[in-house]
């Protein structure tokens, strides 16, 4: 997990990301609305992705977001069903993101109830959260999960499943998005529903992997 900062590492942290499995191990999953504007806007510059943020630092590297993946939907109607997003990050020293870091995997068509555990970035803190609870269905296209204290910042965050406290790795089911963007309180977070829709998103950004 970690924080995606703006002015390439140097400015706010205002979203969160984490390591997806891929091929050529450079995609770091995140929510469509911390890489686009949706209807009517943009998408965003200079990004970077720090894993393991805390206090200030920096110890996993200062990761520059080079190419960033959204549906169509999104970005002409801010669809919530596909408020997902990837981006692909450059190497650091000549190694890549996820042999450094490792990764998660990704999961698609899983159901609405699993036990996960997420982690995020507040933007009003220097260190990250974590919650583990069992989703639930909210809607066709929409998970929700309750979690204390994620405000804004914790956007983006990985709901991790069959997550592993060896390796620090689980199977990403849903990230906080979707309705409301996330969630208009702290303590109850939504997720749009990876379906094979999102799938099809990913295999798009793993095709765009330099």
């Amino acid at each position: 997990m970690g924080a995606v900062f703006s002015h390439d590492g140097t400015g706010d942290h205002f979203c969160t990301g984490s390591v997806v499995d891929s091929p050529k191990k450079s995609i770091v999953i995140t929510a469509a609305h911390c890489l686009h504007g949706g209807k009517g806007g943009g998408y965003q510059t200079d990004l970077a992705f720090v894993p393991g943020y805390r206090d200030g630092q920096a110890p996993n590297g200062t990761w520059k977001i080079t190419k960033m993946i959204v549906d169509d939907r999104w970005t002409q109607s801010s669809d919530p069903a596909f408020d997902v997003g990837f981006a692909v990050v450059d190497k650091l020293d000549g190694k890549r993101i996820a042999d450094v870091l490792g990764a998660n995997r990704f999961g698609y068509n899983v159901g609405y109830d699993n036990h996960v555990k997420i982690t995020g970035y507040p933007a009003s803190g220097e260190d990250p959260i974590s919650c583990a609870n069992t989703t639930v269905k909210f809607q066709t296209d929409q998970m929700k999960v309750d979690c204390t204290g994620y405000s804004g910042g914790t956007s983006g965050s990985p709901w991790l499943a069959n997550f592993d406290r060896t390796t620090r790795t689980g199977e990403v089911v849903g990230v906080i998005g979707g309705y409301q963007t996330g969630g208009d309180t702290d303590d109850i977070s939504y997720s749009p529903y990876f379906n094979d829709a999102i799938k099809s998103l990913y295999d798009k950004a793993v095709s765009t992997e330099g």
